[in-house]
């Protein structure tokens, strides 16, 4: 179980007021059950193949000399997180530029002015080996891969599933973290608790039409999970998808009973309930 739990992404303090004097508080849990299997990579500018050699042999250099087990270990286990920081863009100095979004928390997320995650310890180190100052742009996640395919930035670290669409804005490195999507539902809701793999969360999932909500963060694995994916061999379901700027307020709509359940990355998943839960 993860240790540590970052400030709460924003607009989540208002779920403070959904449980008055006496009321039942409201929570939420994962269905541990991994809905898909996916790997995480680093989009790197098409222009620059020697970043992109770079790039991989430093992935391959912290995989087999332990810093990456070390850094997940800070929001994993017993260490302690990282504050990175990004200094200002100046076309005139050699600097790394990152484009990420701050909202994905154990991967990347901000706490005051300071970054911090996995990406973002990860993108720091890697400055610091290519000998760079590293400037990092926090922008919507649609736009991370596209600002790098315009060469405004230099490579992409948002907690990115290697996808076709996406490889015509970059090249991929060498992937670096397995991932998954998980299903988030209300803590009274026991429908899938007999469940024991995917098939039959999906089975459950499939009987539900069009007056049934499920909500993702914009642009990713999970709104393309729920929505049906022919790439992907995601048949997608009935229900209304509703798209979030990021998970946390998707869980938060969970809580205000506007959606039914919430479907993203099973890392995030973790942290947002985790967070959430406590402050009921």
């Amino acid at each position: 179980m993860k240790k540590f739990l970052a400030v709460l992404l924003t607009g989540v303090m208002a779920l403070t007021m959904l449980t008055g004097c006496g009321s039942e508080k409201k929570t939420v849990k994962v269905i541990d059950i991994e809905l898909t299997n996916e790997e995480y990579a680093f989009g790197v500018d098409k222009t620059q193949p020697e970043l992109l050699e770079a790039v991989n042999e430093f992935i391959r250099e912290i995989q087999g000399n332990g810093v990456f087990d070390e850094i997940c270990s800070h929001y994993f286990g017993d260490g302690t997180p990282v504050p990175v920081t990004s200094a200002a863009y100046d076309e005139s100095k050699d600097q790394l530029v990152v484009a990420t979004n701050a909202a994905f928390e154990p991967f990347e997320y901000m706490q005051g002015d300071s970054y911090y995650g996995i990406d973002m310890e990860i993108a720091a180190r890697l400055a610091e080996h290519l000998g760079k100052e590293l400037v990092i742009q926090n922008m919507e996640f649609e736009a991370v891969c596209l600002s790098v395919g315009q060469q405004k930035c230099d490579v992409a670290m948002a907690g990115l599933t290697v996808r076709e669409d996406r490889m015509e804005h970059v090249n991929f490195s060498d992937s670096y973290y397995d991932a998954s999507q998980k299903l988030i539902v209300a803590s009274d809701d026991k429908e899938f608790d007999r469940c024991t793999d995917a098939a039959a969360v999906e089975a459950i999932l499939k009987t539900k039409d069009g007056t049934m909500k499920v909500g993702a963060q914009t642009g990713t694995t999970g709104q393309f999970y729920a929505e049906g994916d022919a790439d992907w061999g995601f048949d997608g379901f009935d229900m209304e998808v509703i798209g979030y700027k990021n998970g946390s307020l998707a869980v938060q709509d969970l809580l205000n009973g506007n959606i039914n359940y919430v479907i993203i990355d099973s890392a995030p998943a973790a942290c947002i309930t985790e967070a959430i839960n406590e402050l009921q």
